[in-house]
């Protein structure tokens, strides 16, 4: 009888082991299980220089989701990025969208102004106004040259 309690405490601890395992994968991995949590924006940038898949998307400092994919339109030669939107915050038709880099060097992420005089955008809503990233070593290119005019 000893045996078998010993067999099954152990039974139990691998079975809670396994499930808490298997909840980290998930939280870990943000698979969403009983369905989905965001929605789907589209930008459309002249460049997207330094901006990567998994990057965040921030309003007012706060991220808010993260850039899902980025592609080519070849036919209007733009960059298009799509991003996946928390579903509880709205983004109005004439919001910004536009590249930023955290501190000097760092890593670029998606900064959206929300808007708010237009309509609210849905699902696979596009993002009009855009501002292409500012690229650091070309205005210090600039700067050491002397391109740059003092005003």
């Amino acid at each position: 009888m000893k045996k078998y309690s010993m067999e099954t405490i152990v039974g139990i601890f691998i079975v809670f082991g396994l499930l808490c395992i298997g909840y980290m994968t998930i939280k870990l991995g943000h698979v969403s299980l009983l369905g989905d949590d965001s929605y789907s924006l589209i930008a459309r940038f002249t460049s997207v220089t330094g901006l990567r898949v998994g990057n965040p998307v921030d309003i007012l400092g706060i991220e808010v989701g993260k850039v899902e994919r980025i592609t080519m339109d070849q036919e209007n030669q733009k960059a298009i990025v799509e991003m996946k939107i928390k579903k509880n915050i709205k983004i109005y038709d004439d919001a910004i969208a536009s590249i930023k880099t955290e501190g000097l060097i760092g890593d670029r992420y998606l900064s959206i102004d929300p808007g708010g005089a237009g309509s609210p955008l849905g699902n696979r809503g596009t993002i009009t106004e855009t501002q292409a990233p500012v690229d650091i070593s070309e205005l210090i290119g600039k700067y050491a040259f002397g391109e740059v005019k003092k005003q």
